[in-house]
Order: C-alpha cells, then sequence, then structure tokens
C-alpha cells in the first residue's frame, strides 16, 4: 500500500483499474469477500470503495443482491459525452494560457500519429492517443476539481463504451482536422472563449455523429455551443 494510502483508497484504486482494463466487464459480480482476501483486508474498506465506485456511476448495489459493475447504458453514454463536453471544454479554455510551445509541440506529435492510424484503424489505439491528446491540452488547468471532473467523465465512457470511433470511423478524419485547429487558437492566443466554443463543439461532435449512426431516427443532439 503507497503511503498515505488508506486501505479503502487502495481497494478503490485495486477495482477501478479492472473496470478500466475491462478485466471486470459489465454485469462482472464483485464478491466483497472475495476482493477482500485478494487484497489482504477486511471486508470494511473494501465495502466503502465498492460506495464510492457507485457515487461515481462505475458500479451498482443492491441489498440481497451484491455489488455489480454497472451494464452498459445508452443514455449514460450520452450523458457523459454531453458532461465532458462542457468540462473538457473549460478546463482546455483555463489551460490554455499555461502550454508551452514544447506541450503544443507534443499535442501535435500525438495528433499525427492520430493520422498514421487512419491508414491501418484501430479504434482502441486511436482512442488512446486521443485522450492523451486532450489530456495534453487541458491538464494544466489550475483547477483541481475541473481536473477531476473531467478524469471522472474519461473513466467512464472507458467503462460504457469501447470507443465510439467503432460505430462512426468517419469521424476519426474530421477529428483530427478539429484536433489542429485546437492546437492552432491556443497557439496564436484566440480569445479563450472561442477555445471553449471550439472544445466543446469537438466534443459535441462525436456523441452527434454516433446518435446518427445509432440512431437515425432521432433528431436529438448536443446544442450548439
Amino acid at each position: 500500500m503507497s503511503e498515505g494510502q488508506s486501505k479503502s483508497q487502495l481497494a478503490y484504486h485495486w477495482i477501478k483499474e479492472r473496470i478500466v482494463r475491462q478485466e471486470f466487464t459489465p454485469g462482472y459480480r464483485l464478491v466483497l469477500s472475495t476482493i477482500a482476501g485478494e487484497l489482504g483486508m477486511s471486508v470494511v474498506p473494501v465495502r466503502e470503495a465498492i460506495r464510492q465506485l457507485e457515487a461515481e456511476g462505475l458500479v451498482t448495489f443492491e441489498r440481497n443482491v451484491g455489488a455489480h459493475v454497472l451494464m452498459v447504458n445508452d443514455s449514460q453514454y450520452r450523458h457523459s459525452m454531453q458532461a465532458l463536453s462542457i468540462l473538457e471544454g473549460s478546463a482546455t479554455a483555463l489551460a490554455a494560457r499555461a502550454l508551452t510551445a514544447e506541450d503544443l509541440r507534443e499535442a501535435r506529435e500525438i495528433n499525427d500519429r492520430m493520422i498514421a492510424q487512419l491508414e491501418d484503424f484501430d479504434p482502441r489505439v486511436f482512442t488512446t492517443l486521443n485522450r492523451h491528446f486532450h489530456s495534453k491540452l487541458f491538464s494544466k488547468c489550475a483547477n483541481p476539481r475541473m481536473l477531476d471532473l473531467v478524469e471522472a467523465e474519461w473513466v467512464r465512457l472507458g467503462h460504457l463504451r469501447d470507443s465510439t470511433f467503432t460505430f462512426v470511423p468517419g469521424r476519426a478524419q474530421e477529428s483530427v482536422r478539429e484536433h489542429e485547429n485546437l492546437v492552432r487558437l491556443i497557439e496564436t492566443g484566440a480569445p479563450l472563449g472561442e477555445i471553449e466554443k471550439v472544445s466543446r463543439r469537438h466534443r459535441s461532435a462525436t456523441l452527434d455523429a454516433y446518435l446518427i449512426h445509432e440512431h437515425p431516427d432521432e433528431t436529438l443532439g448536443l446544442p450548439a455551443f
């Protein structure tokens, strides 16, 4: 156990890591006594960890039934994407002035790797690079609460949907072009409101592409910011 880390925190991170890596898949039963035995602790801190994961929307717990990894839910995916468009857009704008030329160079390098992926497309690799790209742009946001919320939604998305680009691979080409535009706005010192709006619209466009593909009879998408 890391110094300063409680047993419940250790259990929380241990379980969450396995959900993120999809070792514990949707519907997987989380047996508290088994996890406690694996970690060499009592069930009390494991129960506390389960409560925290339930609050984050990754686990469901029912009396007399037990704890399970939350099943994939289409509406939850929409809600997470909507929340992330707002949170990530704000965090990116708040971080913009702190980004250095080296930060932007690294962001472009990641985007170049994403472009290279377009020829032999692997949705999982592309999604991982996409997360690294955006993290590079918002990680210097000075508001730690905002960063915690963004990270929580990224984790939730990774659990809810393996990769949106699996469903709408054509969106990947649009996405890398939008990335370059976003980097250019930050590089040229564009107004923070414009950076935030473009970042939000970028996330909204991915959700809209998914809805058009999966629910063509619906007209509901994200509002234009």
